[in-house]
Parts: structure tokens; C-alpha cells; sequence
């Protein structure tokens, strides 16, 4: 099982444990959320793959995910981003924060650090990752979350709304 790095609430690395069982057990734990502009001022979203185990078929940011143990962050989230979209390009943390969600029957308590990449092209996504992706304006995206709010993953509106304050 893939290991996640616990944290504290300096995002501090306190141990490793099983993934699953971080987020059955409310574990704080680090984890990076990447948002992919083009050149319009779009956002590449993705929907998730219906096999994830938690928000399958849900719509959410560009990439998302876990650093390996001893793994820098910003190495993680452009090796998730090309495994998820078969992009690379430069990132850039914006700011990092703490969140706690339920999502069905787990939590995601995480400490989050949120990338921002810019792109121009078409992604190639990984289908056992990724189902569907689409580049939107952000005038569109806050309009949908709006009007279908059951669309979208739960971290990826908590991000949306610390970013357009």
C-alpha cells in the first residue's frame, strides 16, 4: 500500500503510514492540489476516473495527490502531473493550508500546498486517473459550482473560494 507523509499543523513530518488508512482515521497528512492555466485565463479541470476509491466521477482541480516519503514537493506534484496529464511545465506554490472534509466513508485532513503551472496544448490523461478533461473560464467554473455544487470534489470548491477572496 502507498505510504503518505503525517504532518502537524507546522506541516512538520511526524511518520508514514498506509493511505487508505490516513484517510479512515482523520490523520493529518501533506499533500499537494495543482491548477493548470493556458494562455486564455483557463483552468484545466479534470473529471475523476470512476475506479478512484473516494470521488469517482467527480469533477476537480488539474492534478492532485500525495509526495512520496523523502520525496521534494514540487518534484511530486510535476511527476503527478505528467503521470495524470501527460503534462510538464514550471510550477509555482502559491500558498499552502489546512483542510478536513468527509468524503463518503473517509476524511481528507490535509495539508495542502497549491501549485499553479501554465500550459498551452492538449493534456493527455491518464484514464485510470482521469475520465474527461476541459479547459474553462473561471466565470464559468464559479457559475457551475453555483447552479451543480454535487459536480465538484469537496477541496477543490474549499480552494476555489481561498482563491478568489
Amino acid at each position: 500500500m502507498e505510504k503518505v507523509i503525517l504532518v502537524n499543523k507546522k506541516d512538520e513530518e511526524i511518520g508514514l503510514e498506509d493511505k487508505l488508512k490516513v484517510h479512515r482515521e482523520d490523520k493529518l497528512h501533506r499533500c499537494f492540489s495543482i491548477f493548470i492555466f493556458n494562455s486564455k485565463g483557463e483552468l484545466l479541470i479534470q473529471q475523476r476516473a470512476k475506479s478512484k476509491y473516494h470521488s469517482p466521477l467527480l469533477w476537480s482541480n488539474t492534478c492532485c495527490s500525495h509526495p512520496r516519503p523523502n520525496e521534494k514537493l514540487t518534484k511530486a506534484a510535476k511527476r503527478r502531473l505528467k503521470e495524470e496529464m501527460g503534462i510538464g511545465c514550471d510550477l509555482k506554490e502559491i500558498f499552502s493550508f489546512i483542510y478536513k472534509v468527509k468524503v463518503g466513508d473517509l476524511i481528507e485532513h490535509e495539508f495542502d500546498h497549491i501549485f499553479l503551472g501554465k500550459f498551452n496544448g492538449k493534456p493527455i490523461s491518464n484514464p485510470n486517473e482521469v475520465k474527461n478533461w476541459q479547459w474553462i473560464s473561471l466565470k464559468e467554473l464559479k457559475k457551475d459550482i453555483e447552479k451543480n455544487p454535487k459536480k465538484y470534489t469537496p477541496w477543490f470548491k474549499i480552494i476555489l473560494r481561498k482563491m478568489w477572496k
